[in-house]
């Protein structure tokens, strides 16, 4: 993973804030870029900022992370990354053509990581997370110019993407007052229930067994 990212100052002597996590999980924590959800200073997705101090908590609650806020969370059964991982110059949000740029390295990691829960922060992650692994874009007003989804009334609902179960998450800048306390009870009900996305491929198996695969 080396990425062509520029920026002003190195970190670690890297540009880029990689994904963080459990390489096993379940969760994917899809975010924006370091500069709008975090990570500038501590290379750590989500954090550094009011996007992971309002977040980590609600994680916390659910048993994905250990701390109710640290700038190095210890996290079980979740992976956070960025569609576009690059610190740029002052912060700056990326050019379409930048965000095109950083496609694949994004689609590696998320594939590495094969996940059955997506989460996209914000409405970039959730454009092109339905764009890509769902078949509802068009409905929700995704693609040819149109506004975009509406976030206030995606948060924290459950969507059935292509291989992946969407949970789409309002940017935590502007979440109301029971924005945290919806997505704690999706979350919760998802991790009760059987979530994982598998097929059966047993039906090309000479015997009878199941055989599932991610």
């Amino acid at each position: 993973m080396q990425p062509p990212c520029q920026c002003n100052v190195t970190h670690d002597g890297d540009c880029a804030v990689f994904g963080y996590g459990d390489a096993n999980a379940d969760f994917h924590l899809i975010g924006d870029h370091p500069g709008a959800h975090g990570g500038i200073e501590s290379n750590v997705p989500f954090t550094g900022g009011p996007v992971g101090e309002t977040l980590q908590p609600v994680l916390n609650e659910v048993g994905l992370i250990g701390d109710v806020y640290s700038d190095r969370p210890t996290i079980a059964n979740l992976f956070m990354s960025y569609l576009h991982m690059c610190r740029l110059p002052d912060g700056r949000q990326p050019t379409p053509r930048e965000y095109d740029d950083m496609e694949r390295f994004f689609d590696a990691e998320l594939r590495a990581i094969a996940a059955h829960v997506l989460l996209p922060v914000g409405r970039t992650a959730t454009e092109h997370v339905f764009w890509e692994f769902t078949a509802q874009a068009e409905k929700h007003g995704i693609g040819d110019g149109r506004d975009g989804p509406d976030m206030a009334t995606l948060h924290a609902e459950e969507i059935k993407g292509r291989g992946f179960l969407v949970v789409p998450v309002r940017d935590p800048r502007e979440w109301g007052p029971n924005d945290g306390d919806r997505l704690r009870e999706r979350l919760n009900g998802i991790l009760s229930s059987d979530y994982q996305q598998t097929v059966d491929l047993g039906r090309f198996m000479p015997d009878a067994d199941p055989y599932e695969v991610r």
